[in-house]
């Protein structure tokens, strides 16, 4: 027959979060979770000498229903929501609840509106200050008040360009828990690319070099993001892999054993191995001045990553100065 204690271990290691039973101001009870993050021998001990945040104690040690919200266990930058619940006579059950994840969302959602309220008030500041001018300046030169409708022109344009991609980021995040089911033909989808791109390679004169592997399987996938990831990839290295003499990209796709393989490199100045890790961050520039005067968003990366993380796939990127930069898709085929 099971004993009262074993069964009161038996409940709170089923409790998936850290969980400790307190009477009087002892640590009766702690599951696994607890263990791990307070401490492998907490059981038996007082709770002061387990859990030593001043708020947290503050709580226990009324020993009433509360929900307190915390910050410094198991880590300076950890958040949780600590539950405490009366079990009768002077037992106390707390649950730590993570909250770290979710103040992470957060941050990033706050830190995604002011970056694309600041990406889009400046090109407006600068289509409001010319327009203003054209409209209350009746003698400009005709070639001052040219050169401001242009300004406002490309001004516009780096707003539209940048909506879409927004609009474009929305779309994908929304669908990345559906797997996309589309068969897409590796050779069409390269094909298909090569031509939408040769517009942006003929304007930068740089060569786009193609090698597709024969008899490449189907993989699952959504034909237009995986066209739109090739083409922020190539795009990315047309205008910022091709100076100082280079003048190719390379864009290949080969199999890796039960995955596709999709390879952009070029020959340019590379990136500094610090700065790869927040490549694929919203709004992240390596160049702040030579993003903007190319017209990047600071979003082709990230919409790059969240259409592999859709299909399923791993991105890799390699790149040194004075060494170019590799870029490896891998996406699974078809079953």
């Amino acid at each position: 027959m099971t004993s009262p204690l074993s069964l009161s271990h038996a409940l709170i290691d089923a409790i998936d979060e850290p969980a400790l039973v307190v009477r009087q101001q002892a640590v009766e009870l702690a599951n696994s979770a607890a263990r791990a993050l307070l401490g492998a021998s907490i059981e038996g001990k007082d709770v002061r000498l387990a859990i030593r945040q001043p708020m947290a104690l503050d709580a226990i040690l009324r020993g009433q229903a509360a929900n307190v919200e915390v910050a410094g266990i198991g880590g300076v930058g950890r958040r949780w929501s600590l539950a405490l619940r009366p079990l009768g006579g002077d037992s106390l059950l707390l649950r730590f609840i993570d909250l770290s994840s979710l103040r992470a969302t957060e941050r990033m959602r706050v830190d995604f509106v002011a970056n694309a309220s600041h990406e889009l008030r400046t090109p407006l500041a600068t289509i409001l200050g010319y327009a203003e001018t054209l409209a209350e300046e009746d003698d400009l030169p005709d070639a001052t008040r040219s050169a401001f409708a242009k300004s406002i022109f490309g001004e516009a344009r780096r707003m539209v360009t940048l909506i879409e991609d927004l609009m474009s980021l929305s779309r994908i995040e929304a669908d990345r828990f559906v797997p996309p089911s589309e068969l897409v033909d590796p050779a069409a989808l390269l094909a298909h690319a090569l031509i939408q791109l040769r517009p942006l390679a003929d304007r930068h004169a740089i060569r786009i070099e193609s090698e597709m592997a024969p008899d490449m399987p189907p993989i699952h996938g959504d034909f237009a993001q995986l066209a739109q990831m090739i083409d922020n990839l190539v795009g990315n290295a047309v205008r910022y892999g091709c100076s100082d003499g280079a003048d190719r990209v390379r864009l290949a796709a080969r199999r890796d054993g039960d995955r596709l393989l999709i390879l952009v490199s070029d020959d340019g100045p590379g990136i500094d191995p610090d700065q790869l890790p927040r490549l694929t961050e919203r709004f992240y520039r390596v160049d702040n001045a030579r993003s903007r005067s190319t017209g990047g968003t600071g979003l082709g990366l990230s919409i790059v990553k969240q259409i592999i993380e859709r299909h399923r796939g791993q991105l890799n990127i390699a790149s040194a100065p004075g060494h170019g930069t590799t870029v490896e898709v891998r996406l699974p085929f078809a079953a």
